[in-house]
């Protein structure tokens, strides 16, 4: 059963729209009136207080070569708890997991602790778990389940593993990082223009890239969708170099799904054309669902 937690990073506010909050956890920041929910899905406004209408919900839980997130120079032969939630700040037309980002009022969802899922990563050891990855849909919409998980992970000793689309404010992110031991963030465009069919935009992303690279271990990954942002992995790549040649940059493949179900998948040919060119700037290339 879900838990009734208010959210951080809110604000009340009136104006001429009327009353409401202001959530102030994504570049989004949704105004959000009474009995209303953001555009994530699941920061709702019950009686003036900003709730955090997700938390404990788990839609996935599985234990994963850590490879699979994926972190390639991350305790490489290890394996990691993986769990997802419900819900996005995004609407990628070619999302991969749609149906709990975006289609979620049909996923089968439970509700665990932060200590139940604690208890389960510790007990996961005897099978080689480090730790606990947030994944699968947007995890950082969910904020204080991950932030309240990733407290007690790491008095544990468990590592903290980020899956992210990186779209969230500067503040509620220096919060979270210290917990963080790594993160691998979807570079999914390298312009506002693709990034508004999304209802996103680039900046944020690049931002948290900059940030969490001088606290953590970082790894990237843009999905490559023909016809749509393979042109962009030169000027993602060089962007990266500026920063550290050496973060690894994985290209995965696309397979038709949601809006692009009609869509052809990544011809093999194309991805290789694309590790190529990242190559030219970066040390660590690597192709996904090949």
């Amino acid at each position: 059963m879900s838990q009734k937690v208010e959210a951080r990073h809110w604000s009340y506010k009136e104006s001429k729209e009327g009353k409401g909050i202001v959530c102030r956890l994504c570049p989004h920041t949704c105004f959000i009136k009474d009995n209303q929910i953001g555009f994530c899905g699941v920061r709702e406004n019950i009686r003036e207080t900003l709730i955090a209408s997700s938390y404990g919900a788990v839609t996935s839980i599985v234990l994963d070569p850590i490879e699979k997130k994926p972190l390639y120079h991350f305790q490489r032969g290890k394996k990691i708890v993986s769990i997802g939630g419900y819900g996005c700040n995004f609407r990628c037309g070619f999302c991969q997991n749609h149906k709990i980002s975006m289609e979620y009022q049909k996923a089968k969802i439970d509700f665990m602790s932060p200590e139940t899922i604690v208890q389960f990563a510790t007990a996961a050891r005897a099978n080689g778990n480090i730790g606990i990855a947030y994944t699968y849909n947007e995890p950082l919409i969910g904020y204080e389940f991950i932030f309240d998980c990733a407290t007690l992970a790491k008095k544990s000793g468990l590592a903290n593993v980020l899956v992210t689309n990186g779209y969230i404010n500067r503040s509620p992110l220096l919060e979270l990082l210290p917990l963080i031991d790594a993160i691998n963030i979807d570079i999914k465009a390298f312009d506002d223009r693709t990034y508004n069919r999304f209802s996103g935009t680039l900046e944020p992303v690049l931002d948290t890239i900059q940030t969490a690279h001088r606290t953590c271990h970082v790894e990237l990954t843009t999905l490559v969708v023909p016809g749509d942002n393979e042109n962009d992995i030169n000027s993602i790549s060089k962007w990266i170099a500026k920063i550290d040649p050496n973060i690894p940059f994985h290209l995965s493949r696309f397979f038709p799904r949601h809006k692009y179900i009609n869509a052809q998948q990544t011809p093999k040919e194309t991805m290789h054309r694309a590790k190529e060119t990242a190559e030219k700037y970066l040390t660590y290339v690597y192709l996904g669902n090949m």
